[in-house]
Protein backbone atom coordinates (compact mmCIF):
# COMPACT_ATOMS: atom_id res chain seq x y z
CA UNK A 1 0.00 0.00 0.00
CA UNK A 2 1.17 3.70 -0.69
CA UNK A 3 0.02 6.16 1.50
CA UNK A 4 0.15 10.00 0.70
CA UNK A 5 -0.83 13.33 -1.42
CA UNK A 6 -2.04 12.12 -4.96
CA UNK A 7 -2.52 14.63 -7.91
CA UNK A 8 -6.34 14.22 -8.74
CA UNK A 9 -5.58 13.57 -12.40
CA UNK A 10 -3.69 10.29 -10.57
CA UNK A 11 -6.02 10.12 -7.85
CA UNK A 12 -8.93 7.05 -10.00
CA UNK A 13 -8.90 4.26 -7.56
CA UNK A 14 -7.40 6.07 -4.30
CA UNK A 15 -8.82 5.35 -1.32
CA UNK A 16 -9.55 8.69 0.49
CA UNK A 17 -7.76 9.11 3.81
CA UNK A 18 -10.09 12.12 4.66
CA UNK A 19 -13.95 13.66 4.27
CA UNK A 20 -14.25 16.41 1.63
CA UNK A 21 -16.98 18.11 1.89
CA UNK A 22 -18.00 19.80 -1.78
CA UNK A 23 -20.53 22.05 -3.22
CA UNK A 24 -23.62 19.91 -3.13
CA UNK A 25 -22.01 16.58 -2.58
CA UNK A 26 -19.56 15.09 0.34
CA UNK A 27 -17.03 12.42 -0.53
CA UNK A 28 -15.97 10.43 2.96
CA UNK A 29 -13.33 9.08 3.96
CA UNK A 30 -12.70 5.24 3.14
CA UNK A 31 -14.16 6.20 -0.30
CA UNK A 32 -12.62 4.83 -3.39
CA UNK A 33 -12.44 7.64 -5.86
CA UNK A 34 -13.70 7.11 -9.28
CA UNK A 35 -13.16 9.15 -12.40
CA UNK A 36 -16.51 11.04 -11.60
CA UNK A 37 -15.25 12.24 -8.56
CA UNK A 38 -11.83 13.35 -9.70
CA UNK A 39 -14.20 15.95 -12.52
CA UNK A 40 -16.15 16.97 -8.76
CA UNK A 41 -12.79 17.59 -7.33
CA UNK A 42 -11.41 19.36 -10.06
CA UNK A 43 -14.25 21.67 -10.56
CA UNK A 44 -14.16 22.34 -6.98
CA UNK A 45 -10.79 23.80 -7.25
CA UNK A 46 -8.72 21.03 -5.59
CA UNK A 47 -5.56 19.87 -7.22
CA UNK A 48 -4.67 16.83 -4.99
CA UNK A 49 -5.93 14.32 -2.60
CA UNK A 50 -4.30 12.43 0.50
CA UNK A 51 -5.21 8.57 0.54
CA UNK A 52 -3.92 5.33 -0.35
CA UNK A 53 -3.36 3.15 -3.21
CA UNK A 54 -3.27 -0.44 -2.93
CA UNK A 55 -0.66 -2.98 -3.99
CA UNK A 56 -1.22 -6.05 -5.53
CA UNK A 57 -0.65 -8.23 -2.20
CA UNK A 58 -3.15 -6.13 -0.40
CA UNK A 59 -5.99 -6.55 0.86
CA UNK A 60 -8.47 -3.20 1.95
CA UNK A 61 -8.96 -2.74 5.67
CA UNK A 62 -12.37 -4.22 5.53
CA UNK A 63 -11.57 -7.87 3.85
CA UNK A 64 -8.26 -7.86 6.56
CA UNK A 65 -10.28 -7.19 9.55
CA UNK A 66 -12.72 -9.93 8.17
CA UNK A 67 -10.29 -11.78 7.59
CA UNK A 68 -8.14 -12.02 10.52
CA UNK A 69 -11.58 -12.07 12.71
CA UNK A 70 -12.57 -15.35 10.91
CA UNK A 71 -9.27 -16.73 12.75
CA UNK A 72 -10.84 -15.97 16.13
CA UNK A 73 -13.47 -17.65 15.76
CA UNK A 74 -14.62 -20.85 17.99
CA UNK A 75 -17.66 -22.59 19.80
CA UNK A 76 -20.80 -20.69 20.19
CA UNK A 77 -19.23 -17.38 18.14
CA UNK A 78 -19.35 -15.84 15.16
CA UNK A 79 -18.55 -12.86 12.58
CA UNK A 80 -20.43 -10.12 11.67
CA UNK A 81 -20.55 -7.94 8.32
CA UNK A 82 -17.08 -5.49 8.33
CA UNK A 83 -17.00 -1.74 8.49
CA UNK A 84 -14.54 1.10 8.69
CA UNK A 85 -11.59 -1.79 8.77
CA UNK A 86 -13.45 -3.24 11.81
CA UNK A 87 -14.76 -6.90 12.43
CA UNK A 88 -16.52 -7.76 14.75
CA UNK A 89 -17.20 -11.53 17.07
CA UNK A 90 -20.68 -11.75 18.48
CA UNK A 91 -21.47 -14.45 21.38
CA UNK A 92 -24.53 -16.82 19.46
CA UNK A 93 -25.57 -17.76 23.20
CA UNK A 94 -25.35 -17.28 26.71
CA UNK A 95 -22.51 -18.41 28.28
CA UNK A 96 -18.59 -17.61 29.51
CA UNK A 97 -16.03 -16.33 27.02
CA UNK A 98 -12.71 -18.30 27.27
CA UNK A 99 -9.49 -15.86 25.88
CA UNK A 100 -6.77 -17.51 24.57
CA UNK A 101 -4.91 -14.29 25.66
CA UNK A 102 -1.03 -15.52 25.07
CA UNK A 103 -1.96 -16.24 20.94
CA UNK A 104 -4.03 -12.36 21.27
CA UNK A 105 -1.11 -10.75 22.85
CA UNK A 106 1.21 -12.23 19.84
CA UNK A 107 -1.34 -11.39 17.00
CA UNK A 108 -1.02 -7.52 18.54
CA UNK A 109 2.57 -7.61 18.90
CA UNK A 110 3.14 -9.02 14.59
CA UNK A 111 2.40 -5.65 13.47
CA UNK A 112 0.61 -1.73 14.40
CA UNK A 113 -1.56 -2.21 11.45
CA UNK A 114 -3.51 -4.98 13.27
CA UNK A 115 -5.07 -4.11 16.74
CA UNK A 116 -7.32 -7.10 18.43
CA UNK A 117 -9.58 -6.57 21.56
CA UNK A 118 -11.85 -9.01 23.48
CA UNK A 119 -13.59 -9.30 26.78
CA UNK A 120 -11.83 -10.52 29.61
CA UNK A 121 -10.76 -13.74 29.94
CA UNK A 122 -13.66 -15.43 31.81
CA UNK A 123 -16.59 -12.71 30.93
CA UNK A 124 -19.89 -13.59 31.08
CA UNK A 125 -21.64 -12.89 27.70
CA UNK A 126 -25.23 -12.58 26.24
CA UNK A 127 -26.50 -13.82 22.47
CA UNK A 128 -25.42 -11.46 20.33
CA UNK A 129 -22.88 -9.60 22.24
CA UNK A 130 -19.81 -7.98 20.85
CA UNK A 131 -16.61 -10.24 22.50
CA UNK A 132 -13.92 -8.90 20.13
CA UNK A 133 -13.17 -6.18 17.39
CA UNK A 134 -10.29 -6.46 14.77
CA UNK A 135 -9.63 -3.25 13.85
CA UNK A 136 -7.36 -2.24 10.77
CA UNK A 137 -5.27 0.71 11.11
CA UNK A 138 -4.34 2.02 7.85
CA UNK A 139 -6.69 1.33 4.60
CA UNK A 140 -5.17 -2.15 3.72
CA UNK A 141 -3.35 -4.80 5.21
CA UNK A 142 -0.70 -7.03 3.75
CA UNK A 143 -1.82 -10.97 2.47
CA UNK A 144 1.65 -12.02 3.51
CA UNK A 145 0.73 -10.13 7.02
CA UNK A 146 -2.63 -11.96 7.01
CA UNK A 147 -1.10 -15.44 6.77
CA UNK A 148 1.43 -14.84 9.47
CA UNK A 149 -1.80 -13.99 11.90
CA UNK A 150 -3.80 -17.41 10.00
CA UNK A 151 0.02 -19.51 11.38
CA UNK A 152 -0.86 -18.15 14.88
CA UNK A 153 -4.47 -19.21 15.07
CA UNK A 154 -3.65 -22.68 13.37
CA UNK A 155 -3.36 -24.39 16.65
CA UNK A 156 -7.20 -23.94 17.21
CA UNK A 157 -9.50 -21.35 17.72
CA UNK A 158 -8.81 -18.20 20.14
CA UNK A 159 -11.92 -17.41 21.58
CA UNK A 160 -14.33 -19.77 22.59
CA UNK A 161 -17.84 -19.16 24.48
CA UNK A 162 -18.74 -22.19 27.01
CA UNK A 163 -22.64 -21.99 26.98
CA UNK A 164 -24.68 -22.15 29.91
CA UNK A 165 -26.12 -25.81 30.83
CA UNK A 166 -29.26 -24.95 33.33
CA UNK A 167 -28.81 -26.78 36.98
CA UNK A 168 -31.15 -27.54 39.37
CA UNK A 169 -30.08 -26.53 42.86
CA UNK A 170 -30.88 -26.88 46.05
CA UNK A 171 -29.93 -24.24 48.92
CA UNK A 172 -30.14 -25.53 52.68
CA UNK A 173 -29.89 -22.86 54.99
CA UNK A 174 -28.53 -23.24 58.84
CA UNK A 175 -30.52 -21.64 61.41
CA UNK A 176 -29.65 -20.83 65.47
CA UNK A 177 -32.04 -19.39 67.81
CA UNK A 178 -32.65 -15.82 67.67
CA UNK A 179 -32.24 -15.45 63.78
CA UNK A 180 -34.39 -12.80 62.00
CA UNK A 181 -36.74 -14.34 59.56
CA UNK A 182 -35.75 -11.00 56.82
CA UNK A 183 -32.22 -13.00 56.56
CA UNK A 184 -33.76 -16.40 55.18
CA UNK A 185 -35.62 -14.41 52.89
CA UNK A 186 -33.18 -11.78 51.49
CA UNK A 187 -30.40 -15.17 51.21
CA UNK A 188 -32.89 -17.23 49.35
CA UNK A 189 -33.86 -14.10 47.22
CA UNK A 190 -30.52 -12.97 46.46
CA UNK A 191 -29.82 -17.11 45.48
CA UNK A 192 -32.46 -17.17 43.03
CA UNK A 193 -31.68 -14.29 41.52
CA UNK A 194 -28.40 -15.49 40.83
CA UNK A 195 -29.50 -18.69 39.48
CA UNK A 196 -32.14 -17.48 37.32
CA UNK A 197 -29.60 -14.66 35.89
CA UNK A 198 -27.83 -18.13 34.51
CA UNK A 199 -30.50 -19.60 33.15
CA UNK A 200 -30.98 -21.90 36.16
CA UNK A 201 -33.06 -22.37 39.05
CA UNK A 202 -33.45 -22.42 42.75
CA UNK A 203 -35.71 -25.77 42.60
CA UNK A 204 -35.58 -26.54 46.35
CA UNK A 205 -35.32 -24.56 49.68
CA UNK A 206 -34.48 -26.98 53.02
CA UNK A 207 -33.77 -25.41 56.50
CA UNK A 208 -32.45 -27.35 59.42
CA UNK A 209 -30.55 -26.38 62.71
CA UNK A 210 -27.14 -25.37 62.85
CA UNK A 211 -25.81 -29.12 63.53
CA UNK A 212 -23.90 -31.51 61.26
CA UNK A 213 -26.58 -34.49 61.39
CA UNK A 214 -29.11 -32.25 60.00
CA UNK A 215 -26.89 -30.61 57.32
CA UNK A 216 -25.62 -34.16 56.19
CA UNK A 217 -29.75 -35.19 56.35
CA UNK A 218 -30.88 -31.71 53.61
CA UNK A 219 -27.93 -32.76 51.72
CA UNK A 220 -29.34 -36.43 51.56
CA UNK A 221 -32.45 -34.95 50.57
CA UNK A 222 -31.45 -32.47 47.71
CA UNK A 223 -29.28 -35.58 46.27
CA UNK A 224 -32.13 -37.83 46.52
CA UNK A 225 -34.50 -35.12 45.04
CA UNK A 226 -32.51 -34.81 41.89
CA UNK A 227 -30.48 -31.21 42.68
CA UNK A 228 -27.29 -31.12 40.47
CA UNK A 229 -26.05 -27.96 42.61
CA UNK A 230 -26.34 -27.98 46.18
CA UNK A 231 -25.54 -24.62 47.81
CA UNK A 232 -25.31 -24.20 51.87
CA UNK A 233 -25.96 -21.02 53.85
CA UNK A 234 -24.53 -21.90 57.17
CA UNK A 235 -26.59 -20.12 60.00
CA UNK A 236 -22.45 -18.93 60.71
CA UNK A 237 -19.37 -18.51 58.06
CA UNK A 238 -17.41 -21.51 58.11
CA UNK A 239 -13.92 -21.07 59.62
CA UNK A 240 -12.17 -24.03 59.39
CA UNK A 241 -12.32 -27.09 57.50
CA UNK A 242 -13.32 -28.74 60.02
CA UNK A 243 -16.30 -26.64 60.87
CA UNK A 244 -19.66 -27.75 61.19
CA UNK A 245 -20.79 -27.71 57.05
CA UNK A 246 -17.85 -29.31 55.56
CA UNK A 247 -17.72 -32.11 57.67
CA UNK A 248 -21.34 -32.59 57.33
CA UNK A 249 -20.40 -32.87 53.59
CA UNK A 250 -17.71 -35.53 54.53
CA UNK A 251 -20.54 -37.64 56.63
CA UNK A 252 -22.25 -37.89 53.14
CA UNK A 253 -19.31 -38.86 51.47
CA UNK A 254 -18.49 -35.97 49.90
CA UNK A 255 -14.97 -34.21 49.48
CA UNK A 256 -13.95 -30.77 50.32
CA UNK A 257 -11.91 -29.39 47.35
CA UNK A 258 -10.37 -25.81 48.23
CA UNK A 259 -11.76 -23.50 50.96
CA UNK A 260 -10.91 -19.82 50.54
CA UNK A 261 -10.68 -17.67 47.49
CA UNK A 262 -8.71 -14.69 46.48
CA UNK A 263 -11.95 -12.72 45.92
CA UNK A 264 -13.27 -9.62 48.24
CA UNK A 265 -16.10 -10.47 49.16
CA UNK A 266 -16.14 -13.80 48.88
CA UNK A 267 -13.03 -14.86 50.77
CA UNK A 268 -14.77 -17.44 53.04
CA UNK A 269 -16.33 -19.77 49.90
CA UNK A 270 -15.87 -23.62 50.13
CA UNK A 271 -15.42 -25.62 47.16
CA UNK A 272 -16.85 -29.53 47.83
CA UNK A 273 -18.51 -31.91 45.74
CA UNK A 274 -20.55 -35.12 46.51
CA UNK A 275 -20.08 -37.66 43.85
CA UNK A 276 -20.67 -35.77 40.62
CA UNK A 277 -22.67 -32.94 42.46
CA UNK A 278 -20.50 -29.65 43.09
CA UNK A 279 -21.06 -28.41 46.64
CA UNK A 280 -20.87 -24.80 47.91
CA UNK A 281 -20.83 -23.41 51.04
CA UNK A 282 -21.30 -20.04 50.86
CA UNK A 283 -19.74 -16.92 52.19
CA UNK A 284 -21.10 -13.92 53.83
CA UNK A 285 -21.76 -12.01 50.95
CA UNK A 286 -24.03 -14.47 49.06
CA UNK A 287 -26.90 -12.84 51.04
CA UNK A 288 -26.02 -9.48 48.92
CA UNK A 289 -27.17 -8.26 45.35
CA UNK A 290 -23.87 -7.05 44.51
CA UNK A 291 -21.40 -8.45 42.74
CA UNK A 292 -18.88 -11.11 44.52
CA UNK A 293 -16.53 -14.00 44.34
CA UNK A 294 -19.80 -16.16 44.42
CA UNK A 295 -21.12 -15.15 41.24
CA UNK A 296 -17.68 -16.04 39.70
CA UNK A 297 -17.58 -19.35 40.69
CA UNK A 298 -21.27 -19.97 39.76
CA UNK A 299 -20.85 -18.95 36.09
CA UNK A 300 -17.71 -21.68 35.60
CA UNK A 301 -19.74 -24.30 37.29
CA UNK A 302 -23.18 -23.37 35.49
CA UNK A 303 -21.04 -23.42 32.27
CA UNK A 304 -19.13 -26.41 32.55
CA UNK A 305 -15.35 -25.21 33.11
CA UNK A 306 -13.14 -26.39 35.26
CA UNK A 307 -13.16 -25.60 38.58
CA UNK A 308 -10.80 -26.56 41.43
CA UNK A 309 -8.15 -25.23 44.00
CA UNK A 310 -6.09 -24.19 40.97
CA UNK A 311 -8.40 -21.99 39.07
CA UNK A 312 -9.66 -20.39 41.92
CA UNK A 313 -6.28 -19.65 43.59
CA UNK A 314 -5.75 -17.60 39.85
CA UNK A 315 -8.85 -15.63 40.45
CA UNK A 316 -6.48 -12.93 42.51
CA UNK A 317 -5.73 -10.42 40.08
CA UNK A 318 -9.04 -8.50 39.30
CA UNK A 319 -10.30 -9.80 42.48
CA UNK A 320 -10.67 -7.06 44.76
CA UNK A 321 -14.23 -6.17 43.47
CA UNK A 322 -14.94 -4.05 46.11
CA UNK A 323 -12.80 -2.55 49.04
CA UNK A 324 -13.27 -4.39 52.39
CA UNK A 325 -14.02 -1.01 53.73
CA UNK A 326 -17.07 -0.53 52.04
CA UNK A 327 -20.72 -1.53 53.94
CA UNK A 328 -22.55 -4.46 52.92
CA UNK A 329 -25.92 -4.48 51.52
CA UNK A 330 -28.68 -3.91 53.64
CA UNK A 331 -30.93 -7.06 54.51
CA UNK A 332 -33.27 -7.35 51.54
CA UNK A 333 -36.38 -7.54 54.21
CA UNK A 334 -39.84 -9.12 53.65
CA UNK A 335 -38.76 -10.38 50.10
CA UNK A 336 -40.81 -13.70 49.07
CA UNK A 337 -38.84 -16.85 49.45
CA UNK A 338 -40.99 -19.36 47.48
CA UNK A 339 -38.66 -20.85 44.67
CA UNK A 340 -39.90 -20.07 41.33
CA UNK A 341 -41.55 -21.99 38.57
CA UNK A 342 -39.31 -21.07 35.51
CA UNK A 343 -41.09 -18.32 32.84
CA UNK A 344 -43.12 -20.06 30.41
CA UNK A 345 -43.98 -23.36 32.24
CA UNK A 346 -47.15 -24.48 32.40
CA UNK A 347 -49.14 -24.46 35.79
CA UNK A 348 -49.03 -28.74 36.54
CA UNK A 349 -49.55 -29.51 40.18
CA UNK A 350 -47.80 -32.28 41.66
CA UNK A 351 -50.26 -35.03 43.88
CA UNK A 352 -48.30 -37.35 45.76
CA UNK A 353 -50.54 -40.27 47.25
CA UNK A 354 -48.89 -41.50 50.41
CA UNK A 355 -52.18 -42.22 52.32
CA UNK A 356 -51.43 -46.54 51.77
CA UNK A 357 -51.31 -49.06 55.04
CA UNK A 358 -48.43 -51.11 53.82
CA UNK A 359 -49.95 -54.25 54.33
CA UNK A 360 -46.97 -56.13 52.85
CA UNK A 361 -44.81 -55.03 55.13
CA UNK A 362 -45.28 -56.69 58.22
CA UNK A 363 -46.49 -53.62 59.86
CA UNK A 364 -44.23 -51.20 59.44
CA UNK A 365 -45.04 -47.97 57.50
CA UNK A 366 -42.65 -48.25 54.50
CA UNK A 367 -43.38 -44.44 53.78
CA UNK A 368 -41.26 -43.50 56.20
CA UNK A 369 -38.63 -46.41 56.43
CA UNK A 370 -35.14 -44.69 54.68
CA UNK A 371 -33.53 -45.53 51.46
CA UNK A 372 -30.29 -43.48 51.39
CA UNK A 373 -30.84 -41.86 54.79
CA UNK A 374 -33.94 -40.34 53.73
CA UNK A 375 -37.54 -41.73 54.30
CA UNK A 376 -39.03 -42.57 51.46
CA UNK A 377 -41.71 -40.08 51.99
CA UNK A 378 -39.66 -37.17 52.08
CA UNK A 379 -37.93 -38.71 48.87
CA UNK A 380 -40.99 -38.51 47.19
CA UNK A 381 -42.30 -34.55 48.31
CA UNK A 382 -38.93 -33.25 47.75
CA UNK A 383 -38.75 -34.63 44.47
CA UNK A 384 -41.83 -32.61 43.70
CA UNK A 385 -40.79 -29.61 44.92
CA UNK A 386 -38.00 -29.12 43.39
CA UNK A 387 -39.41 -29.77 39.83
CA UNK A 388 -40.89 -27.32 37.59
CA UNK A 389 -44.32 -28.45 39.23
CA UNK A 390 -46.44 -25.31 40.07
CA UNK A 391 -47.48 -26.48 43.63
CA UNK A 392 -47.72 -30.04 45.66
CA UNK A 393 -50.51 -31.74 47.23
CA UNK A 394 -49.70 -34.85 49.62
CA UNK A 395 -52.83 -37.08 50.20
CA UNK A 396 -52.07 -38.82 53.83
CA UNK A 397 -54.35 -41.47 55.45
CA UNK A 398 -52.43 -45.01 57.30
CA UNK A 399 -50.27 -43.05 60.64
CA UNK A 400 -51.47 -39.62 59.07
CA UNK A 401 -49.58 -37.72 61.99
CA UNK A 402 -45.98 -39.03 61.70
CA UNK A 403 -46.25 -38.41 57.83
CA UNK A 404 -47.55 -34.94 58.81
CA UNK A 405 -44.79 -34.05 61.62
CA UNK A 406 -42.10 -35.41 58.98
CA UNK A 407 -43.23 -32.50 56.30
CA UNK A 408 -43.57 -29.77 58.52
CA UNK A 409 -42.04 -26.46 57.41
CA UNK A 410 -42.34 -27.77 53.87
CA UNK A 411 -45.07 -25.83 51.00
CA UNK A 412 -47.19 -28.61 50.61
CA UNK A 413 -50.88 -28.25 50.56
CA UNK A 414 -51.82 -31.88 53.11
CA UNK A 415 -54.91 -33.62 52.35
CA UNK A 416 -56.29 -36.28 55.24
CA UNK A 417 -58.06 -39.18 53.45
CA UNK A 418 -59.78 -41.21 56.29
CA UNK A 419 -61.14 -44.01 53.83
CA UNK A 420 -57.60 -44.85 52.81
CA UNK A 421 -58.02 -48.56 53.87
CA UNK A 422 -60.37 -49.00 50.80
CA UNK A 423 -58.11 -48.43 48.49
CA UNK A 424 -55.76 -46.43 46.24
CA UNK A 425 -58.64 -44.88 44.27
CA UNK A 426 -59.55 -43.12 47.83
CA UNK A 427 -56.55 -41.48 47.77
CA UNK A 428 -56.99 -40.24 44.37
CA UNK A 429 -60.39 -39.05 44.24
CA UNK A 430 -59.30 -37.11 47.68
CA UNK A 431 -55.70 -35.54 46.01
CA UNK A 432 -57.72 -34.30 42.48
CA UNK A 433 -60.80 -32.87 44.13
CA UNK A 434 -57.83 -30.86 46.75
CA UNK A 435 -55.70 -29.68 43.63
CA UNK A 436 -55.96 -25.83 43.05
CA UNK A 437 -58.58 -24.39 39.95
CA UNK A 438 -55.50 -23.17 38.14
CA UNK A 439 -53.50 -26.47 37.77
CA UNK A 440 -54.09 -27.36 34.08
CA UNK A 441 -52.72 -30.51 34.63
CA UNK A 442 -51.75 -32.90 37.74
CA UNK A 443 -48.34 -34.95 38.06
CA UNK A 444 -49.50 -38.11 39.77
CA UNK A 445 -46.77 -39.75 42.50
CA UNK A 446 -45.99 -42.86 44.14
CA UNK A 447 -44.47 -42.23 47.36
CA UNK A 448 -43.41 -45.88 47.48
CA UNK A 449 -40.91 -45.07 44.33
CA UNK A 450 -38.08 -43.79 46.23
CA UNK A 451 -35.73 -43.31 42.96
CA UNK A 452 -38.03 -40.64 41.06
CA UNK A 453 -36.24 -37.73 41.02
CA UNK A 454 -37.25 -33.86 40.13
CA UNK A 455 -35.53 -35.43 36.89
CA UNK A 456 -38.73 -37.43 35.97
CA UNK A 457 -40.60 -35.48 37.00
CA UNK A 458 -39.69 -32.28 34.99
CA UNK A 459 -39.00 -34.50 32.10
CA UNK A 460 -43.05 -35.12 31.96
CA UNK A 461 -43.91 -31.77 32.56
CA UNK A 462 -41.51 -30.25 29.47
CA UNK A 463 -43.12 -32.67 27.55
CA UNK A 464 -46.78 -31.42 28.12
CA UNK A 465 -48.53 -29.31 26.02
CA UNK A 466 -51.35 -27.36 27.10
CA UNK A 467 -52.99 -26.68 23.39
CA UNK A 468 -52.60 -29.77 22.83
CA UNK A 469 -53.14 -31.68 25.81
CA UNK A 470 -52.19 -35.65 26.30
CA UNK A 471 -51.76 -37.73 28.81
CA UNK A 472 -47.93 -38.02 29.16
CA UNK A 473 -46.55 -41.45 30.57
CA UNK A 474 -42.88 -41.99 31.21
CA UNK A 475 -40.97 -45.64 29.59
CA UNK A 476 -37.84 -47.51 29.73
CA UNK A 477 -36.91 -50.21 28.26
CA UNK A 478 -40.60 -50.23 26.39
CA UNK A 479 -42.46 -50.73 29.34
CA UNK A 480 -44.31 -47.83 30.69
CA UNK A 481 -44.40 -47.08 34.12
CA UNK A 482 -45.51 -43.94 37.01
CA UNK A 483 -45.43 -40.81 37.53
CA UNK A 484 -48.00 -40.07 35.13
CA UNK A 485 -49.16 -36.29 34.13
CA UNK A 486 -52.96 -35.95 33.44
CA UNK A 487 -54.63 -32.99 31.61
CA UNK A 488 -57.72 -31.30 33.64
CA UNK A 489 -60.06 -32.76 30.91
CA UNK A 490 -59.54 -35.55 32.47
CA UNK A 491 -59.92 -34.63 36.28
CA UNK A 492 -63.17 -35.98 36.16
CA UNK A 493 -63.39 -39.45 35.45
CA UNK A 494 -59.86 -39.63 37.86
CA UNK A 495 -62.38 -38.90 40.51
CA UNK A 496 -65.06 -41.65 39.47
CA UNK A 497 -62.29 -44.77 39.84
CA UNK A 498 -62.84 -46.91 42.69
CA UNK A 499 -60.97 -50.00 44.06
CA UNK A 500 -56.98 -50.22 44.25
CA UNK A 501 -55.67 -49.55 41.01
CA UNK A 502 -55.57 -46.06 40.93
CA UNK A 503 -56.59 -44.40 37.28
CA UNK A 504 -55.48 -47.50 35.30
CA UNK A 505 -58.43 -47.99 33.82
CA UNK A 506 -59.02 -44.21 32.76
CA UNK A 507 -55.47 -44.73 31.20
CA UNK A 508 -56.14 -48.17 28.89
CA UNK A 509 -59.36 -46.50 27.95
CA UNK A 510 -57.66 -43.52 26.45
CA UNK A 511 -54.60 -44.83 24.81
CA UNK A 512 -54.84 -42.84 21.73
CA UNK A 513 -54.02 -39.69 23.96
CA UNK A 514 -50.69 -41.16 25.92
CA UNK A 515 -47.39 -38.98 24.71
CA UNK A 516 -44.56 -41.88 25.62
CA UNK A 517 -41.45 -39.71 27.68
CA UNK A 518 -38.58 -42.28 27.05
CA UNK A 519 -36.65 -41.80 30.52
CA UNK A 520 -32.62 -42.67 31.16
CA UNK A 521 -33.25 -45.05 33.67
CA UNK A 522 -35.81 -47.47 35.66
CA UNK A 523 -36.72 -45.49 38.30
CA UNK A 524 -40.12 -45.32 37.06
CA UNK A 525 -40.89 -49.26 37.84
CA UNK A 526 -39.02 -49.07 40.93
CA UNK A 527 -41.60 -49.58 43.87
CA UNK A 528 -41.36 -50.86 47.24
CA UNK A 529 -44.23 -53.04 48.36
CA UNK A 530 -41.80 -55.60 51.23
CA UNK A 531 -38.90 -55.87 52.97
CA UNK A 532 -37.39 -57.49 50.39
CA UNK A 533 -37.91 -54.63 47.84
CA UNK A 534 -37.02 -51.98 50.63
CA UNK A 535 -33.35 -53.46 50.66
CA UNK A 536 -32.99 -54.04 47.09
CA UNK A 537 -33.40 -50.04 47.22
CA UNK A 538 -31.01 -49.57 49.05
CA UNK A 539 -27.34 -48.98 47.92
Amino acid sequence: MIFGEFRCEEAEGVTLAHTLNLEGKTLKKGRVLTADDLALLKQAGIAAVTGARMGEGDLDENAGAAAIAALLVGPNTETRRPYTGRCNVHASARGVLRVDAARIDALNALDEAIAVGTLPDYALARPGQVLATVKIIPFAVSRELVERCRALAAGGPLLRLAPLAPRRAALILGELPGMKENVFRGTVTATRNRLEGLGSRLALVLRCRHERSEYAARLREARAAGCDLLLIAGATVTKDRLDVVPVAVTDVGGEVDHFGMPVEPGNMLLLAHVGAVPVLVLPGCARSRRSNGLDWVLQRLVAGLPLGRAEIMRMGVGGLIRSPLEPEDEEEGETESVPAVPAGTPNVAALVLAAGQSSRMGGANKLLAEVDGVPMLLRAVNAALASKAASVTVVLGFEAERAEALLAGRRVSLVHNADFAQGMSTSLRAGIAALPAEAEAAVVLLADMPRVSAVHVDRLIDAFEAKRPAIVVPRYGGRRGNPILWPREFFAAMRAVAGDQGARGVLEANAARLRFVDMDDDAIHADVDTPADLRGSRP
